[in-house]
């Protein structure tokens, strides 16, 4: 059905907006619903954001996305940064800057932090920033090469890929650098870039036991791994929907680099979200209804939302330089 939006934005005396907003259906000719808040002029942009979050959720029965956060990685001249950005890439804040490379970055269930990799030590380390306060702390710093966290759907836990025993495998360590590091599986090939399903049960990775480098699943609890690509001789970088229900990943075909989506129980085959030949770090909104991903451009680094269903596609906009591994938070809070 049509639906009409309707509604005004006052300035109070304290200096603060309160925006009043209506729902109607312009075919029934009767109203859907409105509501109100009050924002500082500081949050305007937030505010619109919410009211276009409530209007999408009455419309398709969904959360919106339009005021959740996104993070990623630029490189301007000799310096790199951690960025977190409003969905569309403004409002840019840098909870950290380096001359070193830092890569990975991913959000905590809750949204109040981000595990990413640092090299500042002259050598990979996993850290979690604290965003609140930015605090931050070394949660994986063993021998060798520490990389690839991913959170587990509790935020106790990280899956992280550590060389301390040789080859380049999957751990679980706690996310607050607690204990031990227990190993999930030991294969002669290069076990790789972990993500948990949503429910927390399996992890899926990229590795090249097979001889060529496919996405696998295996339990938390360890096991015998499951191949679930086949299509390709390159399929790296899985990310599930918050749902659990698909598998996004980058493909390479014909040595083009491109995004698919798959439905992880079978059903329906692999689907190309992209084209251009240059894309990686495929990243789920949290409805499940947008990837995200990396792309290159007139020579830069950029970043795309596509939707599933690979019909609406939008390039953020972003001042940061070359723009990097996008990671989409949670629904705000």
């Amino acid at each position: 059905a049509d639906a009409v939006l309707g509604g005004s934005v006052a300035r109070l005396a304290d200096g603060r907006y309160d925006i009043r907003f209506r729902l109607s259906d312009a075919v029934r000719q009767n109203t859907l619903g409105g509501e109100s808040l009050v924002v500082a002029e500081s949050d305007l942009r937030y505010g619109a954001h919410r009211v276009a979050d409530w209007v999408y959720e009455k419309i398709t029965g969904e959360k919106g996305i339009f005021s959740t956060r996104i993070a990623f990685i630029s490189k301007q001249g000799n310096r790199y940064r951690l960025n977190v950005a409003d969905w569309d890439g403004e409002n840019v804040v840098s909870p950290l800057t380096s001359p070193e490379p830092i890569i990975s970055p991913a959000w905590s269930p809750d949204g109040t932090r981000l595990a990413y990799v640092s090299f500042e030590a002259k050598k990979p380390v996993v850290y979690v920033h604290t965003l609140t306060t930015g605090r931050r702390q070394a949660v994986a710093n063993f021998k060798g090469s520490n990389s690839a966290p991913a959170w587990s759907p509790d935020g106790r836990s990280l899956a992280v890929t550590l060389t301390r025993d040789g080859l380049s495998q999957i751990y679980l360590i706690s996310a607050d650098g607690s204990g031990s590091p227990r190993r999930l599986a030991t294969s002669s090939g290069i076990d790789t870039e972990p993500a948990f399903s949503p429910d927390g049960r399996n992890i899926y990775f990229t590795s090249d036991r097979g001889g060529s480098p496919q996405i696998y699943r295996i339990g938390v609890g360890g096991g015998d791994a499951a191949r679930l690509t086949f299509g390709s001789s390159y399929n790296v970088s899985p990310r599930v929907s918050p749902d659990g229900q698909n598998l996004a990943y980058v493909t390479r075909r014909d040595g083009r680099f491109m995004i698919a989506i798959r439905e992880i129980g079978g059903g329906s085959g692999e689907r190309l979200l992209s084209d251009s030949g240059y894309e990686e770090s495929p990243s789920f909104a949290p409805n499940g209804r947008w990837v995200m991903y990396s792309t290159q451009s007139g020579g830069r680094d950029s970043l795309v939302a596509v939707s599933v269903d690979g019909r609406v596609r939008q390039r953020l906009t972003s001042s940061a330089g070359d723009i990097r591994e996008p990671t989409w938070g949670p629904f705000a809070k």
